[in-house]
């Protein structure tokens, strides 16, 4: 931008004076910046309106970088340069994006040239156009938008059809009246086999119709498949989706007959002509092949570096997997408390949920849960409550160790919190209740006066659990009461002084005496325990307290508070014969003196599991605006055919054999009976098992690969290579991977482990391969868990260029130039 020079205006010339001897007052300073944006901005616009189309890729820089206001700078003026490069509409789009909402008048006067960037060559600038054009909330462009969405789901571009999902539910938000023609464009790009596209398709889906479970039916086993290949967040929404169809097409894995046997369960597509041989009459539960295939292949997922990944396929487990099976969550869980100390709230708050259920998961991993001085308040509250979760029997004297020690910090609320699971803890484990009840009446005695209330309130609870036993800790209470000034404190002495006064006969009319001197200055709840006090002594013990009471009652009638007043009226009706109370005074004993039950010392936990794990509605406690309830396992299955999808075997040309691989067998064995019987003998000889293992494993599992010729999400260097592994044997395959490579440089992008194929089972993996601007093939090793052979890929010509767009002049100037 130019120098600024010669005539500033007025308010800035001003300023000129004193300039370094003393600071600019705010207002002045205001000015002085405000004239230079008015100037700048001037100067924006010359460049924008200007013919070169570097000064307009400056000006939009600028532009994008301050973020200056529509009114001041129109960017819409970059738009009107012929032939602009991609970088400079880039940074237009971003700006339409950014301000087509707040200023929808001037961005409709662009929409024509939107729609001529929709027929863009170049993918990126088809994807930005819908982007503004959806960005664009005016309900006049709805039937552009629509077809615009339309045209974008059927693009050769995985970006661009990426773009129009996520298009779709601005549009919806925008006019709720398009769900039907919406919904025809998510089920088409439901069917979308590219990974780019499967996340953005499925959060469409869930904003605008997530009842419609039938639109998933067919495409579950493909967007199960295709999990492990999809970017992050499109892995936890996809997560979250299946977890609620799996909770409607499944039956409870939850039950105490349950059979687990893989090997028994049918494969993915096999007809029903076979089940329908196998007996009607009643048998144990089988897990369904589409239900046994969610968890195989979520399972992986524990390991991502993101956590949201994580917290999701634990989720998953949590309401899904059979119980035995949930507890490989663990480990991964965790782990996650490492992380930043908003993730850790998270997690501990799923985990202490977790753990009053499932206590046996995390107790192996007690030592990850104990509190660091440097965890905030929080934090540590939420490993007290797993600690408390965990303790049994076995390790209540470690947990008891640990929570003196956290009895003495210097967060009082963490300390008091300390107390508290303790109590829990006495209750729950009734040998060491004298242990803990004994701990806390030494804590009566400490000097800090919260450590000293919450111990009282917390003993008042587990006394009323044996009261018979513990009248010396009553009178020891009563003793320091004086010296206790917290009210509620005070109020849960004067409570049991009460409830047991027939223990201490002798002390509670004393400790009356001393709260009707007291009374008109004590906070509210202490003088509602008082008035109690004073009418269970009346009843007990009228000889000496009568007139205690009397008095106390007279104090209450006139107090500020109109519910002491009203309770101080109550009781003297109840307990004070008169012709008034009629016959509520005879039963003023069995009132009053009733017994109550103890309470339940509980976790705050205990009933949060009824909603999502990892949900908003979870980690507050209370059902959020759109939370979408957990439905009950059905009583029986859906019909599982519905999920059934035709095998489309790939295109020959599109689908190269890996390696020199021959065609499998039907009756082809991972091993005949000779070599299992060789085996158990002796090792087999490296020389002898070469050829055998070459020619058995490529009749035991079919590899076929195509170029799918889209961008590679990995390195730009890289080819997109899709690979189909295919197990044709009747045997289990198990860790399938890539190992070795030749040439050892070669930069390939593996697709993740599969932890198990089914016989007859196929899956679709994605792979990323540099082969260097070269045609030479890429050599590796396809491995499972009992084999490997070699495999080669070797690219056609056209398979390593990218697509460039010029002009017929600038193509003829190159070709001329060869």
């Amino acid at each position: 931008m130019p120098a600024i020079s010669g005539g500033l205006p007025k308010c800035a010339t001003h300023l000129n004076e004193g300039v370094g001897t003393r600071p600019l007052r705010p207002p002045y300073t205001w000015r002085y910046q405000k004239c230079l944006s008015v100037l700048r901005n001037e100067d924006l616009k010359e460049m924008l309106e200007s013919n070169k189309e570097s000064l307009k890729l400056e000006a939009m820089k600028r532009v994008v970088g301050v973020s200056a206001s529509w009114e001041e700078t129109d960017g819409t003026n970059a738009l009107e340069c012929p032939g602009m490069s991609w970088n400079l509409k880039k940074l237009v789009y971003v700006y339409l994006v950014r301000y087509a909402e707040e200023q929808q008048d001037l961005a409709l006067l662009s929409i024509s040239t939107f729609q001529r960037a929709l027929k863009d060559p170049n993918q990126f600038i088809r994807a930005s156009a819908l982007r503004v054009l959806s960005s664009i909330r005016v309900p006049i462009i709805v039937p552009i938008m629509m077809l615009a969405i339309k045209e974008a789901a059927t693009d050769l571009s995985p970006y661009v059809r990426k773009t129009s999902a996520h298009a779709i539910q601005k549009l919806y938000s925008l006019d709720p009246d398009q769900k039907e023609q919406l919904i025809e464009v998510i089920e088409k790009l439901l069917k979308d086999k590219s990974t780019l596209v499967a996340g953005s398709v499925v959060v469409a889906f869930e904003e605008v119709c997530p009842d419609r479970i039938d639109l998933i039916h067919k495409n579950y086993r493909k967007l199960c498949n295709l999990l492990v290949d999809v970017e992050e967040w499109g892995q936890v929404v996809i997560i979250s989706m299946l977890t609620r169809y799996a909770r409607t097409q499944f039956t409870s894995p939850w039950k105490e007959d349950a059979v687990f046997d893989e090997n028994n369960e049918k494969t993915f597509y096999d007809s029903d002509s076979e089940e329908k041989k196998v007996p009607t009459e009643a048998k144990p539960y089988m897990m369904d092949p589409d239900h046994r295939l969610l968890l195989r292949n979520t399972k992986p997922l524990l390991q991502s570096r993101n956590t949201a990944v994580v917290m999701s396929v634990a989720q998953l487990y949590w309401h899904l997997a059979p119980k035995h099976e949930v507890s490989v969550v663990t480990k991964s869980l965790v782990r996650l408390l490492r992380s930043h100390r908003e993730v850790q709230y998270i997690v501990l708050q799923n985990i202490a949920t977790m753990s009053i259920q499932r206590k046996g998961m995390f107790e192996p991993y007690m030592k990850s849960f104990y509190v660091r001085s440097t965890d905030p308040t929080h934090i540590k509250t939420l490993k007290l409550e797993i600690l408390t979760n965990l303790a049994n029997e076995a390790n209540i004297s470690t947990i008891l160790r640990e929570f003196q020690t956290y009895v003495k910090s210097q967060d009082k609320t963490f300390a008091a919190a300390t107390i508290q699971a303790i109590g829990r803890c006495a209750t729950n484990i009734s040998e060491v209740t004298d242990t803990c009840l004994n701990g806390l009446v030494l804590l009566l005695s400490n000097r800090d006066e919260t450590v000293v209330a919450e111990s009282v309130v917390v003993i008042k609870k587990l006394l009323q659990t044996q009261p018979t036993q513990h009248s010396e800790i009553i009178k020891h209470m009563a003793k320091l009461f004086d010296n206790i000034t917290v009210p509620m404190a005070r109020a849960s002495i004067l409570w049991l002084m009460g409830e047991y006064c027939d223990r201490v006969p002798k002390i509670a009319p004393d400790v009356l005496r001393k709260m009707a001197k007291t009374f008109t200055t004590e906070e509210d709840i202490v003088k509602l325990q008082t008035v109690n006090l004073a009418a269970k002594l009346y009843l007990t013990n009228s000889k000496q307290t009568k007139l205690l009471t009397q008095y106390i009652l007279n104090l209450g009638k006139y107090d500020q508070n109109y519910d002491i007043r009203d309770r101080t009226r109550f009781i003297r009706q109840l307990i004070v014969p008169s012709e008034k109370s009629g016959a509520l005074n005879k039963y003023a004993r069995r009132i009053l003196l009733a017994p109550k039950p103890a309470p339940v010392l509980e976790s705050a936990f205990k009933d949060r599991d009824r909603f999502q794990l990892g949900t908003l509605s979870h980690s507050l406690n209370v059902k959020a605006s759109g939370y979408q309830e957990l439905s009950d396992w059905p009583a029986v299955a859906p019909d599982p055919s519905v999920r059934n999808v035709e095998v489309i075997e790939p295109v020959k040309e599109w689908a190269p054999s890996l390696g020199k691989a021959k065609q499998p067998k039907s009756d082809a064995k991972f091993y005949s009976d000779d070599e299992e019987k060789e085996e158990e003998g002796s090792e087999r000889s490296s020389s002898s098992s070469s050829e055998d293992d070459s020619s058995s494993s490529s009749s035991r599992l079919a590899a076929k690969y195509h170029f799918p010729r889209q961008p590679c999400l990995y390195q730009p260097s890289m080819v997109s290579v899709q690979v189909i592994l295919t197990n044709n044997s009747d045997h289990v395959l198990e860790e399938i991977h890539i190992g070795e490579r030749s040439p050892a440089g070669l930069n390939v992008h593996c697709f993740n482990t599969i932890e198990r194929l089914e016989p007859g089972a196929s899956v679709t993996v994605s792979m990323g391969v540099d082969f260097s601007d070269s045609t030479q093939a890429a050599n590796f090793q396809l491995c499972t868990k009992e084999d490997q052979f070699g495999v080669s890929i070797q690219p056609a010509v056209g398979e390593l260029l990218m697509p460039f767009t010029m002009t017929e002049a600038d193509f003829n100037r190159e070709q001329s130039e060869i």
